[in-house]
């Protein structure tokens, strides 16, 4: 999978795009059919070829329809997204990120145990 420059998604744009990472690859009518109930067919067909536009998403034609599949990783975008936030909401500090998380109770001793573990591990 190539890395694309990461535009941000809109929130429907994003839950298309988890709905390929799950497929692999699909057709329009089956990204609807991982959607929650209420997504149109033409809604997600032009979002899905937004994603195309910014290159998340490419496809493969059989005869005039397309089968469409993720460019870009779970994780790559993950970590783009990570990176991101941190940047904006925390000051380019993961300390100040995980140290939000602790006061709001979103993390627990535990969980940080663990999160050190890992990191010594390196």
């Amino acid at each position: 999978m190539y890395f694309c420059a990461m535009e941000k998604l809109t929130n429907k744009e994003e839950e298309v795009l988890h709905a390929l990472w799950s497929l692999n690859k699909g057709f329009v009518k089956e990204v609807v059919a991982q959607l929650p109930v209420g997504n149109h067919y033409n809604t997600v067909s032009t979002i899905v070829r937004n994603l195309e536009d910014k290159g998340y998403v490419a496809h493969q034609a059989f005869g005039k329809t397309h089968q469409y599949y993720p460019t870009v990783s779970k994780e790559a975008y993950s970590k783009a997204f990570m990176q991101t936030a941190t940047q904006r909401y925390f000051d380019n500090s993961y300390k100040n990120m995980v140290s939000f998380f602790a006061k709001e109770e979103k993390i627990s001793a535990d969980e940080l145990r663990e999160i050190l573990a890992i990191i010594e591990k390196k």
